[in-house]
């Protein structure tokens, strides 16, 4: 059973490359997130990161347990094939600007709006935990506080930033993708038939309604 998520933001060689470890834990309102590990690494070629992703994930407490939701976006493709070769199984997600999540290929093409929606969610409903002992703990608080999200009215398509620039996005990127696939992947029913709504319609209160049986 899944109980561990990794999520792995790839930034390019003068970037950050961001990684979380959220451990899922049963809740009756709902699993709740607790990140156990923030980690950024520059400057170190792919096949050592590959390398140091997989000696995480065959230690005792992660192994056969864990998922490793990696973005793909950007130079991500040669690192997951990395993966891959290493004898791993990551889960490769796309980000795009669009309104609908695909699966081509073997890789998910998820909307930003989705994964930053799924997070958003996580912290209203304060299913999101994160304990002060983690260094980085700060930097991804200041990262959830100064993201962003503007449409354009013409496309409907979402861009995100920061607030002010030279700040980075990678460690949120890293948990909204991990979140992602903890939270909608595979899908979940409805106990009445219907798909689960998604983080976005729970924000703005287009989540489809059930009918109710007649007994």
């Amino acid at each position: 059973m899944v109980n561990f998520y990794i999520g792995l933001d790839l930034g390019q060689a003068s970037d950050y490359t961001a990684m979380i470890i959220l451990e899922s834990i049963s809740d009756p309102g709902g699993r709740i997130y607790h990140a156990r590990r923030l980690e950024r690494i520059r400057g170190e070629p792919y096949p050592k990161v590959a390398e140091k992703v997989k000696a995480i994930m065959a230690s005792p407490a992660l192994s056969g347990k864990t998922a490793l939701v990696v973005d793909q976006t950007g130079v991500g493709r040669p690192v997951v094939d990395l993966l891959r070769e290493s004898g791993l199984k990551p889960i490769p997600v796309s980000i795009h600007g669009g309104d609908k999540v695909l699966h081509e290929g073997g890789t998910w093409r998820v909307p930003k709006r989705d994964l930053v929606g799924v997070l958003q969610v996580l912290l209203q409903q304060q299913r999101f935990k994160m304990s002060a002992a983690l260094k980085l703990g700060p930097v991804l608080r200041a990262e959830m506080e100064n993201f962003k999200v503007k449409i354009d009215p013409v496309t409907a398509h979402d861009s995100y930033s920061a607030w002010r620039d030279n700040e980075h996005d990678d460690l949120v990127l890293s948990a909204a993708l991990a979140a992602w696939w903890a939270e909608t992947r595979p899908p979940k029913q409805h106990p009445f038939g219907l798909p689960m709504p998604r983080p976005e319609q729970l924000l703005t209160g287009r989540a489809p309604q059930p009918r109710i049986p007649k007994f």
